[in-house]
């Protein structure tokens, strides 16, 4: 059996016979809320994935077992890191969905497989027949797929950088909502504001600040600044002809013996020429 398995394994079997009183908490429960989440609520929570956390965390395994309480987010790490199997083999962690799905998002319970007869598997599984602690033979018919440590193992220590820095960091990632037990509704994904799942909810909330000041900001520099005027209206590009024999812009009109410039607003430059001459005359 790989090392990581047995030891698991070993840490898990003295505990078996142990049974949460109706809405006690667990000691398993307990250690996970004072060491993982800070968070009394899990103090009586489901306690199936709690219990492999404390016996990993136990054994010193937890960087290739993880830190979990809910069990779709457990399984999904160990997709994410590329250790999750169809297979069953001993010291693998199994997932269940009751209701015989193959999708992750409707995991309901996990164990531990102790050992594997073809079709049948054996475990240690937590909060089961009346939140108790035991062995259990079972098929495989509602199992939705395995997790593996010494997988998350190998692929970390293939990945990890020289200097061993940051590679374990991500290994030990934990899940802070509580897991459903045998026969409770799973929680799914999306059970944060709006349907959102909670981790997201914060990063939602900033864009929201964030496009709200936009708008504002917008909408300041689309008005006129105080103080200034507006900008006049533009003369005409062109002027219409003068109705015939009116006197148009620059053009002289003879009273006699005097001479009268027409002025207008915009001419420039006029020449006057002597009485007696219209306009245009030599």
């Amino acid at each position: 059996m790989d090392p990581i398995g047995d030891a698991l394994l070993k840490t898990m079997a003295p505990e078996l016979g142990y049974r949460q009183r109706d809405g006690q908490p667990t000691v398993f429960g307990r250690w996970y809320s004072a060491n993982v989440v800070r968070d009394a609520e899990y103090e009586t929570a489901p306690w199936c994935d709690m219990f492999i956390s404390w016996a990993a965390a136990k054994a010193g395994v937890a960087d290739y077992v993880g830190l979990f309480a809910w069990t779709p987010s457990h399984a999904r790490w160990f997709a994410t890191h590329g250790a999750w199997s169809g297979t069953p083999e001993p010291g693998a962690l199994v997932f269940f969905d009751w209701s015989g799905g193959r999708d992750i998002g409707g995991i309901d319970h996990v164990g531990v497989v102790e050992r594997v007869d073809g079709g049948t598997i054996h475990t240690i599984e937590a909060n089961v027949d009346g939140s108790r602690l035991k062995r259990k033979t079972r098929d495989e018919s509602k199992v939705v797929g395995y997790g593996l440590p010494r997988k998350v193992r190998e692929n970390l220590a293939g990945a990890r950088p020289a200097d061993g820095a940051g590679a374990l960091s991500e290994a030990t990632r934990i899940e802070v909502r509580p897991a459903p037990g045998p026969g409770a509704s799973s929680l799914a994904f999306g059970t944060g504001p709006y349907g959102m799942p909670p981790e997201t909810a914060p990063v939602a909330g900033l864009l929201a600040v964030l496009l709200v000041a936009t708008f504002l900001l917008t909408r300041r520099r689309s008005r006129p600044a105080a103080g200034r005027h507006r900008r006049r209206d533009r003369r005409p590009d062109s002027v219409a002809p003068p109705p015939p024999g009116s006197a148009g812009p620059g053009d002289l009109v003879d009273s006699g013996d005097s001479v009268h410039h027409v002025h207008c607003v915009g001419c420039v430059g006029s020449t006057v020429v002597p009485a007696g001459r219209g306009a245009g005359g030599r």
